[in-house]
């Protein structure tokens, strides 16, 4: 939790803030932080959690990703391909035989859509 309220995630510590705005601020990371969280964990529990960042990594033992991390950036890979639809679905008419990761992908978008 600490590294992502720092460079990890929301940069506290960037902010230079004090006083009460620190306090109102820390409050509102804190349900951004608990909502990410929470998302993960349906993103996780879905089994989507590979579209959002790696799994794993060869010779690694633990998790990679904490279901904040995959919550956060779940988000951030929705709104990316919303914004990139129409590019994409060019690619896809010219590179046919991607289609099937392309279907993957899109089934892995509607579940975690359906987190948010």
């Amino acid at each position: 939790m600490f590294r992502d309220f720092k460079s990890g995630g929301y940069n506290l510590e960037d902010t230079n803030v004090s006083g009460n705005r620190l306090i109102s601020l820390i409050l509102i990371i804190a349900f951004a932080y608990s909502s990410a969280t929470f998302k993960g964990q349906i993103i996780k529990s879905k089994g989507v959690q590979k579209y959002v960042g790696r799994i794993k990594e060869y010779g690694r033992i633990q998790r990679r990703h904490s279901c904040f991390y995959i919550g956060l950036y779940g988000q951030i890979w929705v709104n990316f391909m919303e914004s990139c639809w129409s590019l994409v679905t060019e690619l896809m008419r010219l590179n046919l035989n991607k289609l099937e990761y392309y279907l993957k992908g899109q089934k892995a978008m509607k579940h975690i859509l359906s987190a948010f």
